[in-house]
């Protein structure tokens, strides 16, 4: 299956079949742990496609393929990475507000509240009209139908959802949306001359990135990236909201500074930035940097070349592409948590979360791909290019999948073996602590993936490039 799904996403990078020659994949497929969408064959195919694309940027610069290498238990267990961190031995809490989660709403329905971020949390107890306080949250939301709650929580610049079923999301129109995009862009925006990839001893050596990005996917994108070499600055700013173990996750192999774009000299420091940049990659919903100046079109004028990578919630089409998103909402509003309440039911009935971050990571490993494919073009045919994905459209392909027999969900186990996990691990000392984590799962065979950086917290850095990496 995990090939399956490989051949579906050849196509992007422009690839026969033949590709698959130079890819070994081991550690099994699905069911891995406990749910019956293919998180594991799909964090497989996505990871193996990161490593073929960054084979070929390697054959570009030294006229040397590699064999790539990828095991799907090491796969999966990368789509919940942060619950393996510790910092100087001891866990690093990823839990959620206590408000955070599913409701049941007057309908008999469910209602789903992201609350994770303050203002986000903020915007929802206001429509609410109550504390931050579980039971009254439970109350509040019991007077509500679930799709009055949902606008509501909208209009006042929140963000969650009403629990769907997927014969549900199907006919929505935000779906029928999806239904007409591809996976993912990968075009070619404008012209300019071909450009070779700088010197250096790794595959990405001296591509510089900014990582206009927050939460999970985008920033997954950015780390991929700087494993295998690419000089990576996060750039985000004080006012915005932020969850710290989230930045120890993704923060590995990257600068991090601070801009506020409301100030024009902070905003014309991005901009010279921006210049010296190779990838820039963004976050923010469709339109929202468009209107400062950042938009794909202004930026390749401003750096001819660049490869502009955009993600977005729920895409650039359809009535919905204004709408602030995240994994959780996806999964809410298409039928996922439904779903996977049905088959593995949780302490409290309705719909449950899978047990990973499936789609946050999985976006993250495809915007990675889809940047290492820009970059090769530009190699051999030159041009600025624009990748451009959704978490709604990965969430789509996730689920067109299919789903594992409920045959096979039987006696799944819920964790990888302390065995696995130990021999997964790696600590890197960080301004914080020493970081326990992860470490990087795609195996090359000429250039191991590595972090040359060790997270760090955010501002710690100043905008400025350093002298390319070697």
């Amino acid at each position: 299956m995990n090939n399956e799904i490989l051949r579906g996403l050849l196509p992007l990078a422009g690839w026969n079949e033949d590709r698959l020659d130079d890819l070994t994949i081991t550690g099994g497929s699905d069911p891995i742990l406990p749910t019956s969408f293919r998180i594991g064959d799909t964090s497989t195919a996505a990871l193996s496609a990161v490593g073929l694309a960054v084979s070929d940027l390697w054959e570009s610069k030294t006229g040397r393929k590699q064999r790539v290498s990828v095991d799907a238990r090491r796969a999966t267990a990368s789509l919940r990475s942060g619950k393996y961190m510790q910092m100087d031995g001891a866990g690093v809490s990823t839990e959620r507000n206590m408000v955070m989660g599913t409701y049941p709403t007057k309908d008999g329905r469910w209602s789903y509240l992201h609350c994770n971020f303050p203002n986000h949390r903020a915007a929802a107890l206001s429509v609410l009209g109550v504390n931050e306080d579980r039971d009254e949250v439970t109350k509040a939301v019991a007077k509500w139908d679930a799709f009055d709650l949902e606008e509501a929580i909208i209009e006042a610049r929140g963000a969650g959802g009403m629990v769907r079923s997927m014969e549900e999301w199907a006919i929505h129109p935000q779906a029928a949306a999806i239904a007409s995009l591809p996976l993912m862009d990968i075009v070619k925006i404008a012209d300019s001359p071909p450009e070779p990839l700088p010197d250096g001893s790794r595959p990405l050596s001296g591509v510089r990135v900014l990582d206009l990005t927050r939460v999970l996917a985008g920033p997954t994108c950015a780390r991929t990236l700087a494993e295998h070499g690419a000089d990576v600055m996060k750039i985000t700013a004080g006012h915005l909201p932020n969850i710290g173990y989230q930045e120890y996750d993704t923060g590995h192999g990257k600068l991090n500074a601070t801009l506020d774009l409301r100030d024009g000299r902070q905003m014309e420091t991005l901009r010279g930035l921006v210049r010296q940049t190779d990838v820039f990659s963004q976050g923010y919903r469709p339109g929202t940097l468009g209107g400062r100046g950042l938009s794909p079109e202004e930026l390749a004028e401003l750096r001819p070349g660049i490869v502009y990578i955009s993600l977005s919630a729920f895409s650039h089409e359809g009535p919905w592409a204004s709408r602030r998103g995240f994994d959780t909402v996806v999964q809410t509003v298409s039928g996922i948590t439904q779903r996977q309440g049905e088959l593995f039911p949780g302490a409290i009935p309705g719909p449950q979360f899978y047990p990973v971050s499936a789609i946050d990571y999985l976006t993250g490993y495809l915007m990675a791909f889809g940047g290492i494919v820009a970059l090769n073009k530009r190699i051999h045919e030159g041009g600025s290019w624009l990748v451009r994905i959704s978490l709604a459209q990965v969430g789509r392909w996730l689920v067109s999948q299919g789903e594992i027999p409920e045959t096979q969900l039987k006696d799944v186990a819920a964790e990888f073996t302390p065995e696995e996990i130990a021999s997964w691990l790696m600590v890197s000392e960080t301004p914080m602590g020493n970081l326990g984590h992860l470490s990087p799962v795609i195996g090359l065979s000429e250039s191991a993936p590595r972090w040359s950086r060790p997270s760090v917290p955010l501002g710690y850095h100043d905008p400025v490039w350093p002298v390319r990496s070697k």
